[in-house]
């Protein structure tokens, strides 16, 4: 009788955003991993959505933080601010339902640091707290059977961190992963504006060039669009006029990163599994899997097929509602 009232609940932590799963009502939460506090009293005045509208726009005293860098904890007590909020936004007033929380996390972050996460999530009362690997819970959430002996490779491009594995039977066989994602790419296109141009951009101007006009294979979609920012010469705003050509150029370093390491991650791969691999080919999740080209460059550098996940932003946190229905699946 007691299990009508408990609700089992998926955590995708990122860096960029935090998306809620309950078992039985799909994704009940999707916002951005914002919290931002009045830097006097430390108190928290909005989180989410609100929150992120206060970035680069708040007046001195308010202070717009994102506690996850990198898909870790760089702000404890801001972490648990925000578990706190949309945990009890999802879970309502009902007082006697204890959540169980399935959390992911980027596969190589240390023992301290999953303890930290684990602790923020049962002191917002949880009854039981499960931590899971980001690239596992993403092939699973792509729709891949990774209970069976065979090999499934998937890259996993999020806000802060690239996960790249190879899983077989249930478990992750080889894996990498890279601090190069959606926000170092962001900071490329900022980067590049402001050699080139002299034109100094925010983070949510890069991040709508990336989605806009953005590509990272050469010959790419070429689209222009404007973009206003702040001159460094006069001081005053401006306009240039962008095209997906530089987005490209600016993101090329980066993109190779992750090229080189999945290529390293398939080196190392037994060679069975890689065989599984060049049949099924490689699933793209994340936030990165949808800017344009990866997919194409990514095949042309592998030489294997590469398909993009169905839907690449919710990949982790679909997971996690199959992990908690297939609670065996998971590492105790």
């Amino acid at each position: 009788m007691f299990n009508m009232f408990s609700k089992d609940i998926g955590l995708d932590l990122g860096t960029a955003n935090v998306l809620i799963h309950i078992k039985g009502q799909g994704i009940v939460l999707n916002e951005p991993s914002v919290v931002a506090i009045d830097s006097e009293t430390k108190k928290p005045l909005a989180v989410g959505k609100e929150a992120r509208e206060m970035l680069g726009r708040t007046p001195g005293k308010v202070k717009a933080i994102r506690p996850m860098k990198d898909g870790v904890i760089a702000d404890f007590e801001i972490t648990e601010i925000m578990l706190n909020h949309f945990i009890r936004k999802v879970n309502g007033r009902s007082f006697f339902s204890r959540p169980r929380i399935l959390i992911c996390c980027p596969s190589n972050i240390t023992q301290v640091e999953k303890n930290a996460i684990k602790e923020a999530a049962e002191r917002t009362g949880a009854k039981k707290v499960f931590l899971e690997d980001e690239p596992k819970v993403a092939a699973v959430g792509a729709g891949m059977d990774i209970s069976k002996p065979s090999g499934n490779m998937v890259i996993d491009i999020g806000g802060g961190t690239t996960d790249i594995a190879i899983l077989s039977l249930g478990g992750i066989v080889t894996n990498s992963s890279i601090k190069i994602a959606g926000n170092v790419f962001d900071n490329d296109i900022m980067k590049y504006i402001k050699e080139k141009y002299k034109l100094l951009i925010g983070d949510r101007t890069a991040e709508e060039i990336k989605m806009t006009i953005g590509t990272v294979f050469p010959d790419g979609k070429n689209e222009k669009m404007e973009v206003r920012g702040r001159d460094l010469v006069t001081g005053l705003p401006h306009t240039i006029t962008l095209c997906s050509l530089e987005v490209e150029e600016s993101l090329r370093e980066s993109v190779y990163m992750i090229v080189h390491t999945a290529k390293n991650v398939l080196e190392q791969t037994p060679p069975e599994l890689s065989a599984d691999i060049i049949d099924k080919g490689i699933v793209v999740t994340g936030g990165g899997a949808l800017i344009e080209g990866f997919d194409r460059l990514l095949a042309h550098e592998l030489k294997v097929p590469v398909f993009i996940a169905e839907s690449p932003l919710t990949c982790v946190v679909e997971g996690t509602g199959l992990l908690l229905e297939n609670l065996h699946l998971i590492d105790k």
